[in-house]
């Protein structure tokens, strides 16, 4: 598959599905995978803290992107969390969301994606089916936190550009790379 794709500017039903199964045959600590989205301004950062779509900001003012709620265990077939995108209501200052996953306190335990299993993040549409898929164990076994990709507003449509970034230092590091929090 080609790392960008032309989104249908009246998209419904457009979302980031994240899955994973705890591997506790290995591994005595709790894994939490955390589905997290960031709605950026031209400067390539939030305007405030309601930009951060996460488990504690579920949804956006402008109910334009929404977040489908917090697992902690990764129980359960299929998707464990997902983020919601609908394009008509985003706001015009937004001119690209980020999809982040990470490991929830990661960093105080010593955990990584290759300590869990299946995990997985991916770009599914209601009418076209999954676009866009990583395998959070093989490529990012050594992170705690995974910078997924972007939907990006080109005049009046929005791209999908896959960034596959691996980030160490967890939600943190992605929470000052965005400015929801100041340095």
């Amino acid at each position: 598959m080609s790392s960008e794709y032309l989104m249908n500017p009246g998209a419904s039903g457009v979302f980031v599905g994240l899955g994973w199964d705890v591997n506790e045959e290995e591994f005595d600590s709790h894994f939490d995978l955390d589905a997290s989205a960031f709605l950026l301004a031209a400067d390539g950062r939030v305007t405030g803290s309601s930009d951060f779509i996460y488990y504690k900001n579920l949804k956006h003012p402008s109910g334009a992107v929404v977040h489908t709620g917090d697992n902690v265990t990764g129980e359960g077939e299929g998707d464990d969390e997902a983020i919601i995108v609908n394009f008509l209501d985003v706001p015009d200052y937004v001119e690209r969301i980020v999809f982040t996953v990470s490991i929830y306190e990661a960093v105080d335990r010593g955990q990584s994606f290759g300590q869990v299993s299946n995990a997985y993040i991916r770009l599914y549409d209601e009418e076209i089916g999954e676009l866009f898929r990583y395998d959070l164990v093989s490529s990012f076994k050594d992170y705690a936190a995974v910078i997924f990709g972007e939907f990006v507003r080109e005049g009046g449509t929005w791209k999908f550009r896959s960034i596959g970034e691996g980030c160490p230092g967890g939600i943190v590091t992605l929470s000052l790379k965005y400015g929801v929090f100041k340095k």
